[in-house]
């Protein structure tokens, strides 16, 4: 969202500072952060200092007066920036990373503050973070208010003064949520890096969308939040994985065997980030081996290239292609899949190809992060888990059997020459759901050098306006983030599918965005 943080300064801000603040008096007075203090029976609730008022207002206030009452805070000079940070804290505090609809919450609030800076006029900027901090607010009330929190300051000690991270990651397995906490604390007060480095090998061990998106969130939300909140936001990822050992199957093992193998193999584990460039030719060549291959094809393709020292960026762009392929290729949601506000025929929401995308773009945004081994596993494992999600087009249906859009045909169709001529034409084919028409448009846009911005700006208007089954902001955002640092020759393709997820989307509005529109004169 903003200037990429480095890694140190990142996880420099978890240490002593940021975990007195999350663990409580009496934990940080035994590691030596706070003075001790006599705890009370009973989990003690996460205070944010300063920032509490604000956080209760958004857990406390009933939705039907939330939207007045956020109006009434942007009118007295409360800044929107403020107003997603304890829109943040409140959803981690109630949620802890445990509650479908609360995480999808958390991951659309950093997007929809980007997406405020882009929105075409000064009332308008509000739009985006109203729509979240609605939904936000919304499921917070429905799951039980501030008598439901998940997260609570961490009581006691892990036992021994150091730990690794496979120590972190068996005592994750038991499933004893207290004793993993401890665990994390300790080794968070003791060296933030390695407390990050650890918390990777137990998100590396079932890759999925919400199980990698969410310690990327962590890291870029930091700005929002403050450097006082970073062991917050990744207890959120621990948590997640911790619930996630319920439903744990023998075939997690088969990834975790196989990135072991390759990281041997290709001895990664000695070398750093490479620096080679890469051809045009064969970013197409890697990312079409992704797509086309099995899983374990696809992440030995990945590893031989991070052997070969080629720039991870590269290899980044070839992940993200290659899930791109997934959204431009699909058929759409069989009758099986159907379900409100996503027919048959929808590629929106939680289709193969957004998940495949967000998922490659966290993967990429922490390789960016991590260091030695999880910098390269986090790419493996991005590659792996496209040519694995593949798979997931249900029985009888296969992506490499069908034709990424738009067809020649459908680009022959194109009447537009012009940039006011072309988005006029992609409004009318987004309002009649036209998801080849969209994208067909958009694809035209590109080759006739309409400036990108002018059709992102087109497409944010319905980012907005749209429900978008809970991933309208994060896909928007991840194609933003995607097409910016993709090469010219490839980038518009991202730009495509989402005008495609942006028609399959439109007709559903989302909740509170009429009242929104009235209470800022928009």
């Amino acid at each position: 969202m903003n200037e990429l943080q480095s890694r140190r300064a990142f996880l420099s801000n978890v240490g002593k500072g940021t975990i007195a603040a999350t663990i409580g008096p009496a934990l940080a007075g035994e590691l030596g952060l706070a003075p001790s203090a006599a705890a009370a029976d009973g989990p003690k609730a996460l205070n944010f200092g300063d920032m509490e008022p604000l956080v209760c207002f958004m857990q406390e206030t009933p939705i039907a007066g939330l939207q007045a009452g956020l109006a009434e805070k942007v009118k007295a000079g409360v800044p929107l920036k403020k107003l997603v940070a304890a829109g943040v804290l409140a959803n981690a505090r109630t949620f802890g990373g445990e509650d479908y609809v609360g995480f999808h919450t958390l991951m659309a609030l950093s997007p929809a503050l980007s997406m405020s800076a882009n929105m075409a006029s000064e009332k308008e900027k509000a739009l985006p973070i109203f729509k979240v901090l609605y939904r936000n607010t919304n499921r917070i009330q429905e799951h039980g208010g501030r008598g439901s929190e998940v997260l609570h300051e961490v009581d006691g000690l892990a036992s021994g003064l150091t730990a690794s991270p496979t120590e972190l990651l068996q005592v994750m397995k038991t499933k004893d949520e207290a004793a993993t906490e401890r665990m994390m604390a300790r080794m968070i007060s003791r060296d933030p890096e390695e407390a990050f480095d650890a918390l990777l090998y137990c998100v590396q061990e079932n890759p999925e969308v919400h199980r990698t998106v969410l310690p990327y969130r962590a890291w870029d939300l930091l700005d929002v939040v403050g450097d006082e909140n970073a062991s917050t936001m990744l207890r959120q990822s621990l948590h997640y994985c911790l619930k996630s050992e319920k439903y744990r199957k023998p075939e997690w093992e088969e990834h975790s065997r196989m990135l072991t193998k390759l990281l041997d193999e290709y001895k990664l584990l000695e070398k750093g980030s490479g620096t080679r460039s890469a051809e045009d030719a064969y970013v197409e060549e890697l990312s079409k081996t992704i797509f086309e291959g099995t899983a374990e094809q696809a992440a030995g393709a990945v590893a031989h290239a991070l052997a070969e020292g080629f720039d991870p960026m590269a290899i980044g762009e070839a992940i993200s292609l290659a899930a791109n392929q997934l959204v431009l290729r699909d058929v759409g949601r069989p009758p099986a899949w159907e379900s409100p506000g996503k027919p048959v025929g929808s590629v929106h929401g939680d289709s193969v190809g957004v998940h495949a995308s967000d998922s490659v773009h966290a993967w990429r945004n922490l390789a960016d992060i991590a260091k030695g081994r999880n910098a390269h596993a986090c790419l493996i494992l991005g590659a792996w888990q496209v040519a694995r999600d593949r798979g997931y087009s249900g029985e009888g249906r296969d992506f490499l059997k069908w034709e990424p859009i738009p067809s020649k045909h459908q680009i022959g169709s194109v009447k537009g020459k012009d940039q006011d001529a072309l988005l006029a034409e992609l409004d009318e084919a987004i309002k009649g759901n036209l998801q080849a028409q969209s994208s067909a448009i958009v694809h035209q846009c590109g080759q006739l050098g309409i400036p990108e911005k002018s059709v992102f700006q087109r497409l944010l208007r319905y980012a907005v306006s749209e429900d978008g089954a809970l991933h309208a902001e994060k896909y928007y955002q991840t194609t933003w983030d995607e097409f910016h640092r993709t090469r010219p020759s490839f980038r518009w393709r991202h730009l495509v599918g989402l005008a495609r997820v942006t028609a399959s989307e439109y007709g559903r509005p989302a909740a509170g965005q009429a009242e929104a529109r009235e209470l800022l004169g928009v």
